[in-house]
C-alpha cells in the first residue's frame, strides 16, 4: 500500500486548519487515514506547526511519501534533517549521540529565528500604533484649533484719530 504524508484539511471556510496524516494514497483528501502525526494552523503569523517528529521519521523510513508542502512543513520542524542523521548512523557515518546533538543544536538556532521573527513582527506592530496615534493626535489638534470661537477684535484707536478727537475738545 502507498503511503503519504500529506495535510488533511478542517476548519471552517477562509479559515483553514490542517492535520499532516499518514494515509494511503488512492483515499480522500480528509477520508481515511493511517495515522495522525501533527497539525498546520496557518491563520497565525508565524504559522503553528505542532508534529511529532518521532512518528514523521518512523513513516519517512517506512517509504512513505511527503507531498511538497508536507515535505516543506516536515523540513521547518526538522523531521527530514533528523531522518537524514538517523541514515548517518544506520550507515556508520555518526553515532547516536553525535546525531542527537546536530539535531539539538539545529532545534536551538530554528527556535532563535522564530522567536526573532515574533519579537520583530510584535515591535512593528507596536511602532504602527504609536505612528497612528501621533497622526490621531495631530488631526485632533487641528480640529480642536478649527472649531475654536474667534474672538473679534476690538480695533483700537490709532495715534492720528487719538490726535483728532483730543483736539476736537
Amino acid at each position: 500500500m502507498p503511503v503519504k504524508i500529506r495535510l488533511q484539511r478542517h476548519g471552517r471556510k477562509g479559515k483553514p486548519f490542517y492535520w499532516i496524516v499518514a494515509a494511503d494514497s488512492r483515499s480522500k483528501r480528509d477520508g481515511k487515514l493511517l495515522e495522525k502525526i501533527g497539525t498546520y494552523n496557518p491563520n497565525t503569523n508565524p504559522a503553528i506547526v505542532d508534529l511529532d517528529i518521532d512518528a514523521a521519521v518512523k513513516w519517512l523510513q517506512n517509504g512513505a511519501q511527503p507531498t511538497n508542502t508536507a515535505k516543506a512543513l516536515l523540513s521547518y520542524k526538522g523531521a527530514l534533517l533528523k531522518n537524514h542523521l538517523a541514515g548517518g548512523v544506520r550507515k556508520g557515518a555518526l553515532t547516536e549521540e553525535q546525531a542527537e546533538e546536530k539535531f539539538k543544536a539545529w532545534l536551538e538556532e530554528k527556535d532563535g529565528k522564530i522567536t526573532g521573527k515574533s519579537d520583530g513582527l510584535a515591535k512593528a506592530a507596536a511602532d504602527a500604533k504609536t505612528k497612528a496615534l501621533a497622526a490621531e493626535k495631530a488631526v485632533n489638534e487641528a480640529r480642536a484649533k478649527a472649531n475654536e470661537p474667534v474672538a473679534e477684535e476690538v480695533e483700537a484707536p490709532t495715534d492720528s484719530e487719538e490726535k483728532a478727537s483730543n483736539e476736537e475738545e
